[in-house]
């Protein structure tokens, strides 16, 4: 049985010696599930696949079944609470310490070009991968709505961002939001426009932004509705940051001239930064 419990996990440091940890090849699924498949070592007792989330007290334990061929298999379910943050994977054979796994072949095909169905009211996302020490690590997102970016396109000191919704059905009177994330400047709205492919855009003016970092949303019920970022999320790229770059672009404003740059964060959510020049 799948369990998620709150509880103290007994972590090993990232740096652990990876020689000697179990390699795990991951199937990720269209739902936003996961299959681990692990070399069956003869080991006795029971054997977890154990998601442990860092800077929180909570792990995930997978049972480990015969798969044949010398396999071990577990599944993550999509439809299982997996809070969003990072979640080091360990193999834990009966009572003994639990030991980090390394990432062997990732399967992320299903998640190229995912496209849930518009109604869908949650939207999770696992993504595994190594980290720089050779460790096997799942990075999830649940939101529930969801706004997904899709095209962005820069010109004329304006940026246009294309997004599908999912989970809260846009009312008359939903609009974009930018926030300004020190909170020094009022929040400004973006008016949106439907497209033939049944998502949303709207635009961004770079020189109505005062220098700072804008974090961008969706209001899709107008002011008394939800506020939900605006991410990139569905695909197999864990990190946006190195992948997704874009131009600067100089603009005159009534705080003097900027350069303003569109970008993803650490979580993939969509910012515009705007610093001030000479």
């Amino acid at each position: 049985m799948t369990t998620l419990a709150p509880q103290q996990p007994t972590h090993r440091d990232d740096e652990e010696d990876t020689a000697t940890s179990p390699r795990t090849d991951c199937v990720a699924d269209f739902a936003g599930g996961l299959t681990f498949e692990i070399t069956d070592r003869g080991g006795s007792g029971p054997a977890h696949v154990v998601l442990c989330r860092r800077a929180g007290e909570q792990e995930v334990r997978l049972p480990l079944t015969p798969a044949g061929d010398g396999c071990l298999r577990a599944a993550l379910p999509g439809g299982v609470d997996v809070p969003e943050g990072r979640w080091d994977a360990y193999l834990q054979v009966a009572d003994d310490e639990p030991r980090r796994l390394s990432p062997g072949l990732n399967d992320l095909r299903s998640l190229v070009d995912r496209a849930p169905t518009p109604t869908a009211d949650r939207v999770a996302v696992r993504i595994p991968y190594g980290t720089k020490h050779g460790n096997l690590t799942i990075r999830s997102w649940e939101r529930s709505p969801h706004a997904e970016a899709g095209e962005l396109h820069i010109g004329g000191g304006e940026l246009e961002v294309t997004l599908q919704a999912y989970g809260a059905a846009p009312a008359p009177d939903a609009y974009a939001e930018l926030t300004d994330r020190e909170g020094t400047a009022s929040a400004l709205r973006a008016g949106l426009t439907s497209d033939d492919r049944g998502g949303l855009r709207f635009t961004v003016a770079y020189g109505d932004l005062r220098p700072g970092t804008w974090d961008l949303w969706l209001r899709p019920q107008g002011e008394t509705g939800p506020r939900v970022r605006i991410a990139r999320l569905l695909d197999d790229i864990v990190d946006k940051i190195p992948v997704f770059v874009y131009p600067k672009t100089r603009v005159e404003t009534e705080h003097g001239p900027v350069e303003a740059r569109p970008h993803y964060t650490v979580d993939n959510d969509l910012s515009v930064t705007v610093v001030a020049v000479d």
